[in-house]
């Protein structure tokens, strides 16, 4: 849409807004939200539809869960990519490189994750896609965008690492910036993944590391911001805002039918997808340490999970009574809201712990 009007904006004041990314973000924010509301209840019913008794519940997990969340659909994050992409194809500049790498990413996520909620309901399992398989096939799509951004971003910022409280700073990793890469996008993926597991729970937060790399984005790409705050200048990469802007009015689209009681999951087809948007995002505005502050609490959660695995087999003990760490705390009598709200108030703490390296350079 941007690249068509542009040519006008010279003979039509007005659509001199359309050059500035805040009121394309603001549009993209709005277009997508719209998008949810109109197109999600009918959405949510053909899933309920086709689904039947909506996604398999684990009984290795939760009780409460086999009685309260029996019969709810799964593949909701379809409803997040749909806006997210018509969203960022309305108002972002398509004549950027990050803007498809970022989608592109995103969408090849989500179908990973599509065919995996669709093998656990043909299969009426919590077991989807074989790990391997799918952890595979997530390092070539994450290797593939690394290498692609390593040949869009111009030296000295292709293949490199800043570090946080260090200006005018950069790592070189040569051929290790792939392999770091992939780790960062793929690891950004599963944590979220791993997040996803009670109402509103991942989407939440998910929504503030969003917003967050949303302006970070937008400060790295303007010269005067990132000079004022002394941090590493990314040309272009602040069109990355629009998307985000697309990815939070989807994102509360969402939460809109997924606040509990929910009456939709997003399912592996929306946490994998958010997950990869956020560490792709991260790798272009060079806050990759960053995201691990602001997206702490899905660290928190995958950290959970690998020691409760790797203590269970070297002791045979159990660190926590379950894992990942929201169904611990379910499993201590915390009700859902509980957890909910509290892991967003941990959410918001880490968001403004990471906003504030920004400055402190």
């Amino acid at each position: 849409m941007l690249y068509f009007l542009y040519p006008l904006t010279d003979q039509f004041h007005a659509l001199n807004l359309l050059r500035y990314i805040t009121f394309r973000s603001g549009g993209a924010v709005v277009t997508a939200l719209l998008i949810s509301f109109v197109f999600g209840p009918r959405i949510i019913a053909w899933l309920k539809a086709k689904q039947g008794e909506g996604q398999p519940i684990r009984t290795d997990g939760p009780e409460g869960h086999l009685i309260r969340k029996k019969g709810t659909p799964t593949m909701g994050g379809f409803l997040i990519l749909l806006a997210l992409a018509v969203s960022t194809l309305l108002w972002a500049d398509l004549r950027n490189p990050y803007v498809w790498i970022t989608l592109l990413v995103t969408v090849s996520f989500g179908l990973i994750g599509f065919f995996d909620d669709y093998r656990k309901l043909t299969r009426r399992s919590h077991h989807g896609v074989p790990a391997k398989l799918k952890l595979l096939i997530e390092i070539v799509l994450a290797g593939g965008a690394c290498l692609a951004l390593a040949f869009v971003m111009r030296q000295p910022l292709a293949n490199t690492v800043a570090v946080p409280f260090v200006k005018n700073f950069l790592l070189n990793l040569g051929w290790f910036f792939l392999p770091y890469g992939v780790l960062v996008i793929a690891g950004a993926s599963n944590a979220v993944n791993l997040t996803d597991g009670l109402d509103g729970l991942a989407i939440g937060p998910s929504l503030i590391a969003i917003g967050c790399f949303g302006l970070i984005s937008y400060l790295v790409g303007n010269t005067n911001y990132s000079e004022y705050l002394q941090l590493q200048h990314v040309p272009r990469a602040g069109e990355l805002s629009v998307f985000c802007g697309a990815l939070v009015g989807a994102g509360l689209g969402f939460l809109w039918f997924n606040a509990p009681p929910a009456s939709v999951f997003m399912g592996d087809t929306g946490s994998l997808s958010i997950g990869a948007a956020l560490g792709t995002i991260s790798i272009i505005t060079k806050h990759e340490l960053v995201l691990a502050i602001i997206g702490g609490l899905f660290v928190l959660e995958a950290v959970s999970v690998i020691v409760q695995v790797a203590s269970f087999k070297m002791t045979g003990r159990r660190v926590f009574r379950m894992a990942p760490l929201h169904h611990h705390f379910e499993q201590k009598g915390w009700e859902e809201p509980t957890i909910v709200i509290r892991f967003w108030i941990i959410a918001s703490i880490l968001a403004i712990a990471g906003l504030a390296t920004l400055k402190l350079r």
